[in-house]
């Protein structure tokens, strides 16, 4: 490490204490980056003044102390301070009497020496990040030596590309300041967490805490898509799941989009950055449908060309006003999950990252080892999914199918039972919703119309039907672990591919008839 890195104490700083410490001039340590001043500096602060632990903890941790002996002071700090009891030298000494090597390290005269030689409790900050800094470089270091080392002798069994996912996801957990090396949390650092989401319901004005997806109703079912959740979105083909998620995902970046332009950025958790894995549809397919929507045009005229300069001109001012929108869409076919893992990662690290939306779960693959069942596959998947959604601390919403047992039935409704490996899939999502269209069933069910009066009758009451479910369609909550279950009835522009909000009084009507 260059001289310049290791940042000088003051001129009585206590001596590097003995059993694993070093001290920064021992040619030993020359090419590894530390401070042992500056770890001093820290905990000598924290000795003198408890309230510095506050400001440092929420980054610093054990781990990124290089001296063991100076890890045992922190650690010991830590737990006597989150116990309300005060961290001094009398008290961390009686916490480390037993503690092999303190002893020879100094004991309690090093404790006091540390907190008697502190410059100012001020400077505190600046010497913990030092500190952190220091064991980042130190981390680096280890990654690309095990790189190197993975690489010299990559086994058959061991893949180039194993390799590099595995080398992302060491880099981003080094990356994330608040998740490197977390390990375990105290109770009172999650219950000020569970008070921090109440609060922020409550500042929007009750009801939501989560990202908003943009629709009224099920927001006020859900209160938001929550981080760290798994929600899954399934229904049968041409029931427009596609169309909701694309829907919910463009609100959500078009939400922090204003909170850019109205200088809200800081403050606004509606919206926020997207993420969108495409399996099945191409990147310029997904634009296409979002453009359509904006502009109001539907889809397939703008395909044809069988638009009016009108119809172009709105077309053309909303890609322009859409240009800047913070939706990143990934359109690779075949991803494992581990790919999209690494990629949701980079994606965090390089543009910020608040949702997830995955087009669909079965369109992934997972390790396929020899043996391996589809089940098992997509038991790895959804375990995967969930993980992603934690480590990342954003919600994940993944577009499932159904198996065809829905159309064997009457009443054509999905059940959690119609999930495809449904054991897995259900058990591990947070949430589950089902898109129900009746028009589209209704549509393929119309009844011959003839002269007999019996066939008059049973047309025109499958018209008024038909007439009572157009634009109607039902998102169904199927599972929640937080929150209640039910329907949740939505507007579909079937031409613009959009949902929107529906008119209550309108659905009741349909619903009693």
């Amino acid at each position: 490490m260059a001289d310049g890195a290791q940042l000088p104490a003051s001129s009585n700083n206590p001596p590097a204490p003995g059993n694993g410490g070093r001290t920064s001039g021992e040619k030993s340590d020359e090419r590894i980056p530390l401070s042992i001043e500056s770890e001093q500096a820290v905990l000598g602060a924290i000795l003198f003044d408890n309230e510095v632990f506050y400001k440092v903890s929420a980054y610093l941790q054990t781990e990124h102390f290089y001296d063991q002996i100076h890890a045992l002071v922190y650690d010991a700090c830590r737990t006597l301070i989150e116990q309300g009891r005060l961290a001094s030298p009398v008290t961390v000494d009686a916490h480390l009497s037993i503690s092999d090597g303190y002893r020879d390290a100094g004991g309690r005269q090093y404790l006091e020496r540390m907190a008697a030689s502190v410059p100012a409790t001020s400077s505190a900050h600046d010497y913990a990040r030092v500190v952190f800094d220091l064991a980042v470089y130190r981390g680096l270091m280890h990654i690309g030596g095990d790189i190197i080392d993975r690489a010299r002798r990559a086994a058959l069994d061991d893949a180039p590309d194993e390799q590099l996912q595995d080398a992302e996801r060491q880099l981003y957990e080094l990356a994330e300041k608040g998740h490197y090396g977390k390990g375990f949390k105290t109770f009172r650092s999650a219950l000020i967490e569970a008070v921090d989401v109440a609060d922020a319901a409550l500042k929007r004005g009750g009801g939501l805490s989560g990202i908003a997806t943009g629709l009224e109703d099920l927001d006020n079912m859900m209160g938001g898509l929550h981080p760290s959740d798994l929600i899954i979105l399934a229904g049968r083909p041409s029931m427009g799941k596609t169309s909701l998620a694309v829907n919910v995902a463009v609100n959500v970046a078009r939400a922090r989009l204003r909170a850019i332009a109205e200088g809200r950025e800081s403050e606004d958790e509606t919206g926020g950055v997207v993420g969108f894995f495409s399996l099945e549809m191409s990147a310029d397919q997904i634009a296409m449908r979002i453009l359509s929507e904006m502009s109001e045009v539907p889809s397939n005229e703008i395909r044809r060309g069988t638009i009016d300069e009108a119809q172009f001109e709105r077309i053309y001012h909303r890609a322009r006003e859409l240009d800047t929108l913070p939706f990143h869409i990934d359109d690779t076919g075949g991803l494992s999950i581990a790919q999209v893992a690494a990629r949701a990662r980079r994606l965090k690290r390089q543009k910020g990252l608040d949702l997830i939306v995955v087009d669909y779960l079965q369109l992934l693959s997972g390790s396929t080892r020899k043996g391996d069942s589809r089940v098992q596959e997509i038991t790895e998947i959804s375990v995967g999914l969930k993980a992603l959604a934690k480590e990342l601390h954003v919600p994940v919403l993944a577009l499932s199918q159904l198996s065809r047992g829905v159309e064997a039935r009457d009443d054509k409704r999905p059940l959690l039972s119609d999930l495809r490996e449904s054991g897995s899939i259900e058990q591990d999502a947070d949430i589950v919703l089902f898109v129900y269209r009746e028009e589209y069933y209704l549509r393929r069910s119309e009844p011959k119309s003839g002269e007999e009066e019996g066939a008059q009758i049973s047309h025109a009451k499958w018209l008024e039907r038909m007439e009572q479910a157009r634009g109607i369609a039902e998102v169904i909550i199927a599972k929640q672990r937080h929150g209640p279950i039910g329907n949740v009835p939505l507007a579909f522009n079937e031409n613009l591919t959009k949902f929107s909000n529906l008119d209550h009084q309108r659905y009741d009507s349909h619903r009693h008839d």
